[in-house]
């Protein structure tokens, strides 16, 4: 019993080979999904994504169900997801090559459908992004969905007290003229 716990089934240089491979493979299947997939998480893409966990197992793990096998996939892919996280904070071009750039979807108060279209992402799931965040749309004056699938809302500016006493010294103004 220990035998079957302990013994790889298939070489440990076969195994990082493996998991790297199916690493590599699902970062880029999910960038070409799109900012969708992390950014509003429906119950469809997780259905999608745990599938997509079981449907990869056997292609990293092979014929080997040992413990050994399981823990040492483990840490070939925490060591491949570091290694790659490292490398792109380091370069940053490479980082937004493998990560892509934000993209405006909303600017002054309006949301850009055709943009909001194009990243799959309906009109109520944006709004309820930015709730989640304590906004609303006509309250922004930009809002980016991040690489990471983050909506990244700038407010628009609260008036000052000075904006509130030149408005009302202009209605006062606009009060004294319209008197006789």
């Amino acid at each position: 019993m220990i035998h079957h716990l302990v013994h790889f089934a298939i070489s440990p240089a076969e195994k990082a080979i493996r998991t790297v491979a199916v690493y590599l493979a699902l970062l880029v299947l999910l960038h070409l999904s799109g900012k969708r997939s992390i950014a509003q998480l429906n119950s469809f893409d997780l259905v999608v994504l745990l599938l997509l966990s079981n449907v990869v197992q056997n292609a990293i793990i092979g014929n080997d169900n040992s413990l050994l096998g399981g823990l040492l996939g483990a840490v070939i892919l925490i060591a491949a997801n570091y290694a790659l996280v490292h490398f792109a904070f380091m370069s940053p071009r490479f980082g937004k090559a493998i990560q892509g750039g934000s993209v405006v979807v909303a600017k002054d108060g309006k949301a850009d459908d055709d943009e909001l279209r194009k990243l799959a992402i309906t009109h109520e799931e944006f709004i309820a992004g930015l709730r989640r965040q304590g906004l609303e749309l006509e309250d922004t004056e930009l809002v980016t969905l991040e690489p990471e699938g983050i909506f990244n809302a700038t407010p628009k500016p609260k008036p000052t007290i000075e904006d509130v006493m030149r408005k009302l010294d202009e209605i006062e103004l606009t009060l004294a003229q319209a008197r006789p």
